[in-house]
């Protein structure tokens, strides 16, 4: 059991990836609790996995809220006694070229994406350094390495996770603390959720990774597990691409 002891909060842990990685974490001993802001499918995925025994709970979490992110890192502790990982996975995407996108959904884009992963470390870094130990895993995207024509401030953003993740893991390099940010590629999972009724998109999308396939949330959840538990001991401020090759070309 990979994480036997660990306890850990994820943020968009209502479905999709997040999702994911908290049936991953379970699996491997984890207790765990997720934070979203689709309170229905969080408490519905929480009393369905409570029911096979699983240590989780829910709690509502808005991410660009410090008084929400307080909460929801008290409610761990509360919960569990402590905190050992946090998988900064919310976030949003809107495709648009630059001339027609808005101020108003440029700063949605960077509060969510960006503002809310900075909220997130604000907010559990004490209790980690508290009992000298932590895993930070944040999610940025193959986005956050190269750019993409049609939308800018998902891959700004995202590329101010992987710097931003960086600054975390030597800042707290000497406390027992590690940061690293993954880079999903396209992965089946709500995000994209605009594609799965077109299969001529889907099939465009996949013919532009090298491996020929879109990746799945479960490939997602097993590297962040990787990367949350002491097999990465040695591991801080890297990037870890799961994309089927995309920033290999």
């Amino acid at each position: 059991m990979r994480l036997q002891g660990k306890v850990a909060l994820i943020s968009g842990g209502a479905r999709g990836i997040g999702a994911s990685i908290a049936r991953r974490f379970l699996s491997e001993g984890a207790s765990v609790v997720i934070g979203d802001i689709l309170e229905e499918e969080g408490r519905t995925l929480a009393a369905e996995l409570q029911q096979t025994g699983a240590n989780i709970a829910f709690t509502s979490l808005d991410v660009t809220s410090e008084s929400s992110w307080a909460h929801a890192v008290a409610l761990a502790i509360n919960h569990y006694g402590k905190l050992d990982i946090l998988v900064n996975n919310a976030g949003v995407i809107k495709r648009d070229i630059i001339e027609r996108e808005t101020p108003e959904s440029w700063d949605r884009t960077m509060e969510i994406n960006a503002k809310g992963v900075f909220l997130g470390a604000k907010a559990v870094l004490s209790e980690m350094k508290r009992h000298g130990n932590g895993s930070i895993v944040n999610m940025s995207s193959s986005y956050g390495l190269t750019a993409t024509p049609h939308s800018a401030a998902y891959g700004a953003s995202k590329a101010a996770v992987r710097l931003f993740t960086k600054s975390i893991a030597i800042q707290n390099a000497t406390q027992g603390i590690r940061a690293n940010s993954v880079h999903p590629g396209p992965i089946y999972a709500p995000l994209i959720q605009e594609f799965f009724d077109n299969p001529e998109q889907l099939e465009l999308m996949a013919s532009r990774v090298p491996m020929g396939r879109l990746g799945q949330p479960e490939e997602v959840a097993n590297a962040v597990l990787f990367l949350a538990s002491d097999e990465s001991s040695f591991i801080t401020g890297s990037e870890l691409a799961i994309d089927g090759g995309i920033t290999a070309q």
